[in-house]
């Protein structure tokens, strides 16, 4: 890892420890929140990607959700498109701050634009980055939030989360999904029917 990366990704930590709210971690010991899902997202990129993830790729998968406490989503409207124009938000103030992060750390413009592109999901689908950040996103969920998501919902509304899930998967992500995850019938074929 080189002292650039290392250097933003320590800042990265270091904004999120101060998430006012905790979540227990694997072992159960309680972590600010946005401090733990950056930890797994990392977990899950190195993962999946392992040395192909680029320095833009390992900054944005850790820091997607920077400070995101700070932009509370009961300030926007009820509803799907507050919640639409909520996550636009996020996404254009997650790119500026770790932007920042990587233009004090020395990054050059370009990768300091670069990781907003990421973060705003620009080019799903046609971009390789952008796709792998997804696939990454999906796994964490999958992984780690999936199961107290589908205790609090009913059998549908878990159905749809999950069919959604997999349209924004790349293809090779959602085989990989079949085989590591024990997904009950109607869950698995959501998951063959987004190809």
């Amino acid at each position: 890892m080189t002292a650039k990366l290392n250097a933003v990704l320590e800042a990265i930590d270091a904004a999120n420890r101060a998430d006012p709210v905790q979540e227990p971690d694997d072992a159960g010991v309680d972590q600010p929140e946005a401090y733990l899902y950056g930890l797994r997202m990392t977990s899950e990129l190195d993962r999946l990607f392992g040395d192909q993830a680029s320095d833009v790729l390992r900054i944005a998968a850790r820091g997607q959700h920077i400070e995101r406490w700070m932009l509370k989503r009961a300030e926007y409207p009820e509803g799907r498109a507050g919640y639409l124009q909520w996550r636009r938000d996020q996404g254009k103030a997650h790119g500026a701050r770790l932007g920042g992060l990587m233009k004090d750390a020395g990054y050059d413009a370009d990768s300091c634009a670069r990781v907003g592109v990421l973060l705003r999901k620009e080019g799903i689908k046609r971009d390789a980055e952008v796709q792998q950040l997804e696939d990454v996103i999906c796994f964490t969920f999958l992984k780690w939030y999936f199961a107290p998501f589908a205790a609090k919902h009913p059998d549908d509304k878990v159905l749809d989360i999950v069919a959604k899930t997999a349209r924004k998967m790349s293809s090779d992500a959602r085989v990989r999904v079949l085989a590591e995850f024990d997904l009950p019938d109607p869950l698995a074929d959501a998951v063959k029917a987004a190809a």
